[in-house]
């Protein structure tokens, strides 16, 4: 793998390795302690107590080719403020009610246009590669954002244990559906069960990410568990959470955001600034944890990783396919 090089960050913004490295060896400790007796986390609410039980240590290994040096958003603010309707729409509803999901038994299929279709264990999966940290950001299209440092590999690793055919333009993400545990899916926001995509050549971009932990744990449920995606130049939206089936396939797939709204999102959605939602500018973002009237900063193109990605839109006119 070629070595990805990071935006560089003002110093200012920088969070020192030796803070860094206390607060791993804290958080693991915290995480510990919480399996040991049952009980406890870093959040104070009976919701955060249940979650805090059903997250264990997930060892990692930091790569440096992914190690964005932002001031981290806190745990605390990455696991309650999130977007994930099918427990409602407010940011705080995943936290309230996400814990109800059942999160073991849990398989991935994988199929279509593949040589090797399969299913995965979700405790394969975990075995598949090694696991690393990276740090990355996260923007929704609600213009705010988060540093977050995800633990997994990237998605490439899995695709070629199923072989994709020359066929395979595409990859689409099918996400669970439980409908006693997730109050969401009564609203009909979205025909359910919710669907993302990529383009094939985005999906084996080193940068993509199956992710399977945040902060030295497994994820909670409110963040996507067991496995997600990560696409850090693309708006949140795009990760698709708790994913449950893999499809290959040669036609741009249907994905949910695109039927629903198709006026406001697109199949890419690639974070650029030069383009504004129809209800709000992209231009600048609001940082999660700097507090509602701290001022807002400047949206970078591809979400800060132009250098890594933008040959991947070379002719493409970026305002038609936004």
């Amino acid at each position: 793998m070629s070595k990805i090089r990071i935006p560089s960050i003002p110093a200012s913004e920088i969070t020192s390795e030796a803070v860094w490295l206390s607060r791993r060896k804290w958080l693991q400790q915290a995480g510990a302690g919480a399996l040991a007796l049952g009980a406890g986390g870093l959040l104070s609410s009976p919701r955060s107590t249940l979650a805090a039980a059903s997250q264990s240590v997930l060892p990692a290994t930091p790569n440096p080719d992914y190690w964005l040096s932002n001031k981290l958003t806190s745990e605390k603010d990455v696991s309650s403020y999130n977007n994930y309707y099918e427990f409602g729409t407010g940011k705080s509803d995943p936290f309230e009610y996400a814990h109800k999901m059942e999160t073991r038994p849990w398989t991935v299929s994988v199929e279509g246009e593949v040589a090797k279709p399969r299913t995965f264990d979700i405790d394969d999966l975990l075995k598949l590669a090694p696991i690393e940290e990276r740090i990355y950001r996260l923007r929704c299209v609600e213009a705010w954002s988060m540093v977050i440092p995800w633990s997994g590999y990237s998605l490439s690793t899995l695709l070629k244990q199923v072989e994709p055919t020359s066929k395979a333009k595409y990859i689409e993400f099918v996400t669970a559906v439980q409908p006693k545990n997730m109050p969401g899916l009564d609203d009909r926001i979205i025909n359910w069960p919710y669907r993302e995509g990529l383009r094939i050549d985005e999906a084996m971009h080193p940068l993509t990410m199956l992710v399977f932990g945040v902060y030295g744990k497994t994820l909670p449920n409110q963040n996507g568990a067991p496995m997600r995606v990560a696409i850090p130049w693309k708006y949140g939206f795009k990760s698709g959470k708790s994913i449950v089936k893999i499809r290959l396939v040669e036609k741009m797939p249907a994905t949910s955001w695109v039927e629903t709204a198709p006026q406001e999102y697109g199949f890419y959605a690639n974070v650029n600034p030069q383009v504004a939602h129809p209800r709000w500018s992209q231009a600048t973002e609001r940082r999660i944890g700097d507090g509602f009237f701290a001022p807002r900063v400047e949206t970078l193109m591809f979400n800060g990783y132009a250098e890594q990605v933008s040959s991947l839109y070379a002719g493409m006119d970026l305002r038609k396919n936004y």
